[in-house]
Parts: structure tokens; sequence; C-alpha cells
């Protein structure tokens, strides 16, 4: 009998700093060559929009290998439904047997993702934040700031987006939480990114933009801007121009950036070359790569690896054990 999580199970067992500190692992597995990622999979739907991601990969010899679905459907909250679904297998590297199946809805994606985030920014923003900016008001959005609150020290939060009205959901949603709280974080809404940019060190972008939402001139010297959005072909946050721009541009992944995210559009247009982006793992082994001055222009985009996957699923299943064990 394979072992079966639902969500609420799931989410008992994962703890926010351990899970930072396992995706930082990974990320230097990977940019060490000891993973195995093949190229992600996607489907793309037009009527209602929406789109299916599917990563999978292992660490060389571990003893699983993972496989993960997520999907994203824009319309689904018009019929009452979340936006997202999605499922994590977990099947043993000696056999190929089904070990562990993870019902989560895409919350560990979402998990993940945020940590990812939290990563970057341990290793690449000014040492002191003063303003933290989120573009966007999704899940993402409000699991970027939290996972923050591991990283950095900072009393100021801003927040645009699109829909005045979801902003200011959002704010209050936040507010409400009690990490927020004993945080002390004080967050308003931004009229404009005009104002976003201008005031903050620290942003992060988190919308599925197929235009760019944030200029070159826009950006002040020492920001660092982490990049979550463009994680599938046609999307894009951040000015092309703004990558030639920056003193460090960091990808999570190499081989899928300059397929589908920041980097692409950048690469393409001839405005960086390949040669000159950084891995995030390499960053976190060798801190001299990274932000040496407050005053760099950084850039971490981050399109997700399924090593981030592997880690997680890999939590969840080592957390049951010690609890079944007990």
């Amino acid at each position: 009998m394979k072992a079966v999580l639902k969500l609420d199970e799931i989410k008992r067992l994962v703890d926010i700093p351990q899970l930072i500190h396992e995706i930082e692992i990974g990320f230097v597995l990977y940019s060490d060559g000891r993973v195995n990622v093949p190229p992600v999979g996607f489907l793309h739907f037009d009527d209602p929009p929406g789109d299916v991601h599917i990563k999978y990969g292992s660490v060389v010899g571990d003893e699983r290998y993972v496989l993960k679905m997520a999907s994203a459907f824009y319309k689904n909250p018009d019929v009452g439904k979340p936006v997202s679904d999605g499922l994590m297998l977990v099947f043993s590297q000696r056999t190929g047997a089904l070990e562990l199946i993870l019902l989560d809805e895409c919350w560990l994606t979402d998990m993940r993702t945020a940590a990812a985030g939290a990563v970057a920014a341990k290793h690449l923003a000014a040492r002191v934040t003063h303003t933290i900016g989120i573009v966007g008001t999704g899940v993402q959005a409000r699991l970027q700031l939290e996972f923050l609150r591991n990283i950095v020290e900072c009393k100021r939060c801003l927040v645009w987006g699109r829909n005045a009205i979801k902003v200011q959901g959002m704010i209050e949603e936040l507010r409400r939480r009690e990490s927020i709280r004993d945080w002390g974080l004080e967050i308003q809404a931004a009229t404009n990114l005009d104002t976003l940019v201008s005031q903050c060190n620290l942003i992060v972008t988190t919308t599925s933009s197929d235009t760019p939402l944030i200029r070159a001139d826009q950006v002040r010297k020492g920001t660092h801007i982490t990049a979550m959005g463009a994680d599938d072909h046609g999307k894009q946050e951040l000015d092309a121009r703004l990558l030639a721009m920056a003193d460090l541009v960091v990808a999570d992944s190499i081989s899928q950036c300059i397929d589908h995210g920041e980097c692409s559009v950048a690469v393409r247009d001839g405005l960086i070359r390949e040669s000159s982006i950084l891995e995030l793992g390499n960053v976190i082994k060798n801190p001299g790569m990274g932000r040496t001055r407050e005053d760099q222009i950084t850039i971490a985009d981050l399109t997700g690896v399924a090593i981030q996957d592997i880690q997680i699923a890999k939590m969840v299943e080592h957390a049951l054990r010690a609890n079944d064990d007990h």
C-alpha cells in the first residue's frame, strides 16, 4: 500500500527555516552537476486559460526520484475554485517503485518557490534592507514576504498590483497574520511602480505578466530584484535592458532561464551573454561571486528547478518517517 498524504497532513510536516536550508543545499547540488533534471514539460490551454508544468529529476546516488505536476487555471476564481492544483510522486531509485503520493494541491510548489526567493535574498540582497517591495497580489506574493522574515531585518513593505482592491485585501490579510504582527512590519500600498521601485532596495516580482513591469531607468543603485514570474515561455516582468545594466545576474538554472526566464529575452536580443550569467548554487558555494558592494544592482532570475521539488518531497518523507518512529 503506497503512502498517500493529503494537504492537511503535509502541512504539519514542513518547517520553514529547515526548508530554506534544504533548498539552499539543493541549489548547490544542482550547480555541482549532481542532479539529473530533464527539460521542463509544459501544457498550455486557451479556453479557459491555463498551464501545467511537469518537473522531475533525481540526485545522483540518492534513494528517491520525484515527479511533480502543478497547474494554474486563471479563471478558476470565477467558478469558486483555487487557481492552482497539483501533486508530487516519490519513487525509489533502486526499484522504480512508487513510495509516496503527495496530494499537496500545489502547496509544496508554492512553499519551495517562496524558499528559493528567501535563499536568493540571503545571498544577493544588500546587507541592510530598509524597504521590501512586493509586486503582485497572489499566493506567491504573500509567501515571498512571509519567508523573507527568516532572512532580512526590515520594518517596512510596499505592495503594488494592477488591481487596487486586491492590493488592499492582501495587505489587510497579511496584517492579520500572527507572523507579520510579530515581525512588526508596516505594510502599505504603493500607488504606482515608480513609487515602489524608488523606495525599495529589495523587490520581489511575482506576477504572470507577459510585458515588462520594471524599467531599467527606474532602478536605483543597491537594489536587489528577485523575479519569480517568468516561469514559462512568453512571460516577462523585467525590462531586458535592466539585466544588461545590473552588476550581477544570477539564475537558479542557466539552461532554464535562457530558455524561458527573464534572461531569455536579454540573451536573445544580445543585451547580455550567457557566459555572464551566474548560477545560484555557485554563488551560495562561493560568496565572493555574489554581492561585494552595497551599491550593486543584483537580479535573481528564478524559474523553478526540479531539485526544489526533490528537496521538499524528501523533507516531507523524512518528517513522516520520524513521526512514525515515535
